[in-house]
Protein backbone atom coordinates (compact mmCIF):
# COMPACT_ATOMS: atom_id res chain seq x y z
CA UNK A 1 0.00 0.00 0.00
CA UNK A 2 1.48 3.77 -0.92
CA UNK A 3 2.56 5.65 2.15
CA UNK A 4 -0.15 7.78 3.00
CA UNK A 5 -0.43 11.49 2.52
CA UNK A 6 1.10 13.58 5.75
CA UNK A 7 -1.33 16.17 6.34
CA UNK A 8 -1.63 19.42 8.46
CA UNK A 9 -5.56 20.44 8.81
CA UNK A 10 -5.78 24.28 10.10
CA UNK A 11 -9.45 25.13 10.33
CA UNK A 12 -12.20 26.58 13.16
CA UNK A 13 -15.70 26.82 12.65
CA UNK A 14 -18.13 23.82 11.80
CA UNK A 15 -17.81 24.88 8.26
CA UNK A 16 -14.76 23.32 8.07
CA UNK A 17 -15.29 19.60 9.86
CA UNK A 18 -17.09 17.81 7.39
CA UNK A 19 -13.91 17.79 5.64
CA UNK A 20 -11.79 16.76 8.50
CA UNK A 21 -13.86 14.20 9.14
CA UNK A 22 -13.57 12.63 5.68
CA UNK A 23 -9.69 12.92 5.37
CA UNK A 24 -9.12 11.91 8.92
CA UNK A 25 -11.19 8.26 7.66
CA UNK A 26 -9.88 7.54 4.76
CA UNK A 27 -6.36 5.34 4.81
CA UNK A 28 -4.34 7.63 2.12
CA UNK A 29 -4.27 10.15 4.15
CA UNK A 30 -3.13 10.56 7.32
CA UNK A 31 -3.85 13.74 9.52
CA UNK A 32 -0.50 13.94 11.48
CA UNK A 33 -1.84 17.66 13.52
CA UNK A 34 -4.65 19.85 13.62
CA UNK A 35 -4.36 23.89 13.91
CA UNK A 36 -6.85 25.48 14.96
CA UNK A 37 -8.03 28.85 16.85
CA UNK A 38 -7.17 29.12 20.45
CA UNK A 39 -10.13 28.32 22.94
CA UNK A 40 -12.41 31.16 23.37
CA UNK A 41 -14.46 32.64 26.03
CA UNK A 42 -18.53 31.99 25.30
CA UNK A 43 -21.79 32.36 26.94
CA UNK A 44 -23.17 34.09 29.58
CA UNK A 45 -20.62 33.21 31.87
CA UNK A 46 -17.42 33.38 29.69
CA UNK A 47 -16.07 30.18 30.11
CA UNK A 48 -13.72 28.66 27.26
CA UNK A 49 -15.53 26.84 24.74
CA UNK A 50 -13.04 24.77 22.17
CA UNK A 51 -13.72 25.08 18.14
CA UNK A 52 -15.82 22.62 16.61
CA UNK A 53 -12.65 21.70 14.43
CA UNK A 54 -10.92 21.22 18.11
CA UNK A 55 -13.92 19.05 19.43
CA UNK A 56 -13.71 16.95 16.47
CA UNK A 57 -9.97 16.36 16.21
CA UNK A 58 -9.80 15.47 20.07
CA UNK A 59 -12.57 12.67 19.53
CA UNK A 60 -10.78 11.23 16.53
CA UNK A 61 -7.19 11.19 18.95
CA UNK A 62 -5.42 13.92 16.89
CA UNK A 63 -2.40 16.21 18.43
CA UNK A 64 -4.22 19.97 18.64
CA UNK A 65 -1.53 23.18 18.48
CA UNK A 66 -3.59 26.22 18.87
CA UNK A 67 -1.43 29.06 18.36
CA UNK A 68 -2.04 32.65 19.15
CA UNK A 69 -0.60 33.54 15.94
CA UNK A 70 0.11 30.65 13.24
CA UNK A 71 2.71 33.11 11.36
CA UNK A 72 5.21 33.04 14.47
CA UNK A 73 8.48 31.45 14.94
CA UNK A 74 6.66 29.04 17.08
CA UNK A 75 3.96 28.46 14.18
CA UNK A 76 6.67 27.93 11.64
CA UNK A 77 8.40 25.24 13.73
CA UNK A 78 5.34 23.01 13.91
CA UNK A 79 5.40 23.23 10.10
CA UNK A 80 8.57 22.69 9.78
CA UNK A 81 8.80 19.52 12.29
CA UNK A 82 5.38 17.92 11.28
CA UNK A 83 6.85 17.52 7.86
CA UNK A 84 3.05 17.64 5.65
CA UNK A 85 2.64 16.60 2.78
CA UNK A 86 0.11 19.04 2.22
CA UNK A 87 -1.45 21.44 4.63
CA UNK A 88 -5.29 21.81 3.90
CA UNK A 89 -6.84 25.30 5.57
CA UNK A 90 -10.80 25.85 5.90
CA UNK A 91 -11.93 28.59 7.59
CA UNK A 92 -8.72 29.04 9.83
CA UNK A 93 -9.44 32.65 10.49
CA UNK A 94 -5.80 33.87 10.08
CA UNK A 95 -3.20 34.80 7.53
CA UNK A 96 -0.38 32.48 6.32
CA UNK A 97 2.91 33.89 6.07
CA UNK A 98 5.10 33.29 2.84
CA UNK A 99 7.60 31.33 5.00
CA UNK A 100 4.46 28.95 6.07
CA UNK A 101 3.37 28.52 2.23
CA UNK A 102 6.67 27.10 1.11
CA UNK A 103 7.14 24.24 3.71
CA UNK A 104 4.95 21.68 2.25
CA UNK A 105 5.62 19.64 -1.16
CA UNK A 106 1.96 20.32 -2.36
CA UNK A 107 1.42 23.44 -1.03
CA UNK A 108 -1.51 24.85 1.36
CA UNK A 109 -4.53 23.96 -0.37
CA UNK A 110 -8.00 25.58 0.74
CA UNK A 111 -11.88 25.15 0.10
CA UNK A 112 -13.10 28.75 -0.61
CA UNK A 113 -17.22 28.70 -0.29
CA UNK A 114 -17.55 30.48 -3.61
CA UNK A 115 -16.96 30.09 -7.00
CA UNK A 116 -14.00 32.04 -7.49
CA UNK A 117 -12.75 34.43 -8.89
CA UNK A 118 -16.03 35.66 -7.55
CA UNK A 119 -16.75 36.79 -3.61
CA UNK A 120 -13.41 36.47 -2.44
CA UNK A 121 -13.10 37.50 1.49
CA UNK A 122 -14.06 36.60 4.53
CA UNK A 123 -18.29 35.73 4.17
CA UNK A 124 -18.86 34.32 0.58
CA UNK A 125 -21.72 32.65 1.37
CA UNK A 126 -23.63 35.36 3.42
CA UNK A 127 -22.90 37.80 0.43
CA UNK A 128 -23.46 35.40 -2.30
CA UNK A 129 -27.18 34.65 -0.70
CA UNK A 130 -27.46 38.38 0.49
CA UNK A 131 -26.98 39.70 -3.15
CA UNK A 132 -29.57 37.40 -3.98
CA UNK A 133 -27.17 34.83 -6.65
CA UNK A 134 -28.95 31.88 -7.59
CA UNK A 135 -25.93 30.14 -8.44
CA UNK A 136 -22.95 29.45 -6.02
CA UNK A 137 -20.16 26.23 -4.93
CA UNK A 138 -17.17 26.05 -3.81
CA UNK A 139 -13.31 26.09 -5.21
CA UNK A 140 -10.56 24.39 -4.11
CA UNK A 141 -7.41 26.45 -4.63
CA UNK A 142 -3.83 26.56 -3.83
CA UNK A 143 -2.98 29.41 -1.57
CA UNK A 144 -0.93 32.22 -1.83
CA UNK A 145 -0.15 35.25 -0.48
CA UNK A 146 -3.30 37.23 -1.81
CA UNK A 147 -6.34 36.84 -0.49
CA UNK A 148 -8.61 34.15 -2.28
CA UNK A 149 -5.97 35.10 -5.49
CA UNK A 150 -4.20 31.51 -5.59
CA UNK A 151 -4.42 28.97 -8.50
CA UNK A 152 -8.01 27.30 -8.51
CA UNK A 153 -8.02 23.16 -9.17
CA UNK A 154 -11.88 22.01 -8.71
CA UNK A 155 -15.21 23.64 -8.44
CA UNK A 156 -18.28 22.23 -7.24
CA UNK A 157 -21.45 23.83 -8.21
CA UNK A 158 -25.10 24.27 -6.85
CA UNK A 159 -27.64 25.99 -6.72
CA UNK A 160 -29.15 28.47 -4.05
CA UNK A 161 -32.60 28.12 -3.10
CA UNK A 162 -35.52 30.77 -3.79
CA UNK A 163 -35.98 30.76 0.34
CA UNK A 164 -32.57 29.91 1.48
CA UNK A 165 -30.83 31.33 3.93
CA UNK A 166 -26.86 31.66 4.41
CA UNK A 167 -27.25 29.09 7.54
CA UNK A 168 -29.08 26.22 5.42
CA UNK A 169 -26.50 27.33 2.31
CA UNK A 170 -23.58 27.11 4.63
CA UNK A 171 -24.28 23.59 6.18
CA UNK A 172 -25.00 22.11 2.79
CA UNK A 173 -21.87 23.64 1.33
CA UNK A 174 -20.08 22.42 4.08
CA UNK A 175 -21.17 18.76 3.95
CA UNK A 176 -20.19 18.98 0.00
CA UNK A 177 -16.36 20.27 0.83
CA UNK A 178 -15.72 17.15 2.22
CA UNK A 179 -15.44 14.93 -1.08
CA UNK A 180 -14.18 17.59 -3.08
CA UNK A 181 -11.05 17.99 -0.88
CA UNK A 182 -10.82 14.73 -0.95
CA UNK A 183 -10.87 14.49 -5.06
CA UNK A 184 -8.80 17.35 -4.87
CA UNK A 185 -6.00 15.42 -2.52
CA UNK A 186 -6.09 12.53 -4.57
CA UNK A 187 -5.74 14.46 -7.61
CA UNK A 188 -2.63 16.43 -6.44
CA UNK A 189 -1.01 13.75 -4.95
CA UNK A 190 -1.63 11.44 -8.30
CA UNK A 191 -0.30 14.69 -10.71
CA UNK A 192 -3.14 14.79 -12.58
CA UNK A 193 -4.73 18.09 -11.55
CA UNK A 194 -3.43 21.42 -13.44
CA UNK A 195 -4.26 24.42 -11.71
CA UNK A 196 -5.86 27.29 -13.16
CA UNK A 197 -5.21 30.77 -12.96
CA UNK A 198 -8.07 33.07 -11.66
CA UNK A 199 -9.16 35.67 -13.60
CA UNK A 200 -8.38 39.09 -11.82
CA UNK A 201 -11.02 41.05 -13.85
CA UNK A 202 -13.71 38.92 -12.93
CA UNK A 203 -13.60 38.98 -9.03
CA UNK A 204 -15.41 40.51 -6.37
CA UNK A 205 -15.12 40.88 -2.96
CA UNK A 206 -17.36 39.45 0.15
CA UNK A 207 -15.83 41.30 2.95
CA UNK A 208 -16.51 40.71 6.54
CA UNK A 209 -19.95 41.40 7.16
CA UNK A 210 -20.96 44.73 10.11
CA UNK A 211 -23.21 45.28 12.51
CA UNK A 212 -24.09 48.55 10.29
CA UNK A 213 -24.88 45.82 7.07
CA UNK A 214 -27.94 44.42 8.84
CA UNK A 215 -29.97 47.61 8.97
CA UNK A 216 -33.07 47.73 6.43
CA UNK A 217 -32.94 50.24 3.77
CA UNK A 218 -36.17 50.74 2.61
CA UNK A 219 -35.84 52.27 -0.50
CA UNK A 220 -34.34 49.08 -1.54
CA UNK A 221 -36.81 46.99 -3.25
CA UNK A 222 -38.80 44.17 -0.92
CA UNK A 223 -37.02 41.36 -3.31
CA UNK A 224 -33.57 42.83 -2.13
CA UNK A 225 -34.47 43.48 1.79
CA UNK A 226 -35.75 39.77 1.78
CA UNK A 227 -32.34 38.63 0.09
CA UNK A 228 -30.39 40.36 2.38
CA UNK A 229 -32.48 38.71 5.61
CA UNK A 230 -31.62 35.68 4.35
CA UNK A 231 -28.04 36.11 3.63
CA UNK A 232 -27.67 37.98 6.94
CA UNK A 233 -27.75 35.05 8.95
CA UNK A 234 -27.56 34.37 12.43
CA UNK A 235 -25.44 37.81 12.40
CA UNK A 236 -26.14 40.90 12.15
CA UNK A 237 -29.89 39.87 10.87
CA UNK A 238 -31.66 42.35 9.27
CA UNK A 239 -33.07 45.23 12.26
CA UNK A 240 -34.55 48.98 11.87
CA UNK A 241 -35.53 51.40 13.91
CA UNK A 242 -39.18 51.99 15.28
CA UNK A 243 -40.38 54.50 17.60
CA UNK A 244 -37.17 55.33 18.60
CA UNK A 245 -36.25 51.98 19.75
CA UNK A 246 -34.24 49.14 17.06
CA UNK A 247 -36.02 45.92 16.48
CA UNK A 248 -34.82 42.92 13.97
CA UNK A 249 -37.75 41.97 11.57
CA UNK A 250 -38.48 38.65 9.30
CA UNK A 251 -40.63 38.65 6.70
CA UNK A 252 -41.29 38.05 2.69
CA UNK A 253 -41.76 40.37 -0.45
CA UNK A 254 -45.51 40.71 -0.65
CA UNK A 255 -46.60 40.62 -4.65
CA UNK A 256 -50.15 41.80 -4.24
CA UNK A 257 -50.90 45.72 -4.04
CA UNK A 258 -50.76 46.25 -0.10
CA UNK A 259 -48.61 49.15 0.98
CA UNK A 260 -47.19 49.84 -2.54
CA UNK A 261 -47.97 53.43 -1.72
CA UNK A 262 -46.13 56.28 0.48
CA UNK A 263 -42.34 56.91 1.18
CA UNK A 264 -40.49 53.89 1.60
CA UNK A 265 -41.12 52.37 5.67
CA UNK A 266 -44.33 53.50 5.79
CA UNK A 267 -46.52 50.98 7.41
CA UNK A 268 -50.15 49.63 5.90
CA UNK A 269 -52.19 47.42 7.93
CA UNK A 270 -54.69 44.53 6.71
CA UNK A 271 -55.80 42.14 9.21
CA UNK A 272 -53.35 43.94 11.94
CA UNK A 273 -50.84 42.67 9.49
CA UNK A 274 -48.00 44.50 9.03
CA UNK A 275 -46.94 45.18 5.26
CA UNK A 276 -43.86 48.33 4.62
CA UNK A 277 -43.45 50.32 1.60
CA UNK A 278 -39.91 49.82 -0.19
CA UNK A 279 -38.84 51.12 -3.23
CA UNK A 280 -39.69 50.62 -6.86
CA UNK A 281 -43.37 50.47 -5.49
CA UNK A 282 -42.94 47.48 -3.91
CA UNK A 283 -44.06 46.08 0.15
CA UNK A 284 -42.49 43.96 2.41
CA UNK A 285 -44.98 41.46 4.25
CA UNK A 286 -43.26 41.36 8.06
CA UNK A 287 -43.62 38.19 9.68
CA UNK A 288 -41.96 38.22 13.21
CA UNK A 289 -40.44 41.32 15.31
CA UNK A 290 -38.12 41.22 17.82
CA UNK A 291 -37.26 44.72 19.73
CA UNK A 292 -33.97 44.95 21.36
CA UNK A 293 -33.98 43.51 24.51
CA UNK A 294 -37.03 41.09 24.15
CA UNK A 295 -38.53 37.99 22.31
CA UNK A 296 -39.37 37.50 19.08
CA UNK A 297 -43.14 37.50 18.73
CA UNK A 298 -45.54 37.89 15.64
CA UNK A 299 -46.43 40.79 13.44
CA UNK A 300 -49.68 40.49 14.18
CA UNK A 301 -48.97 40.16 18.32
CA UNK A 302 -46.85 43.60 17.55
CA UNK A 303 -48.99 45.66 15.75
CA UNK A 304 -51.42 44.69 18.41
CA UNK A 305 -49.50 45.32 21.30
CA UNK A 306 -47.97 48.31 20.14
CA UNK A 307 -51.53 49.93 18.62
CA UNK A 308 -49.84 50.39 15.80
CA UNK A 309 -51.79 52.46 12.72
CA UNK A 310 -51.22 53.14 8.76
CA UNK A 311 -49.31 55.19 8.39
CA UNK A 312 -46.37 55.27 10.37
CA UNK A 313 -42.63 54.50 9.54
CA UNK A 314 -40.05 51.82 10.37
CA UNK A 315 -36.72 53.43 10.18
CA UNK A 316 -37.44 56.80 11.50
Amino acid sequence: MPTPLRIIFCGTPAFAVPSLIALASRPEFKVEGVVTQPDRPSGRGQSLAKSPVKVAAEERGIPVFQPTKIKTPEGLAYIENAKPDVVVIIAYGQIISTQLLAIPRLGWVNVHGSLLPQYRGAAPIHWAVANGETETGLTTMQVEAGLDTGPMLLKYNTSIGADETSLELYERLAQAAAPLIVETLTGLAAGVLAPTPQDNAHATLAPMMKKEDGRIDWSRTSTEIYNRMRGFQPWPGAFTSFRGTQCSLWGKPSFDDVATTGAPGTISLRDREIFVACGGGTSLHVEFVQREGRKRISAREFSNGERITTGESFGG
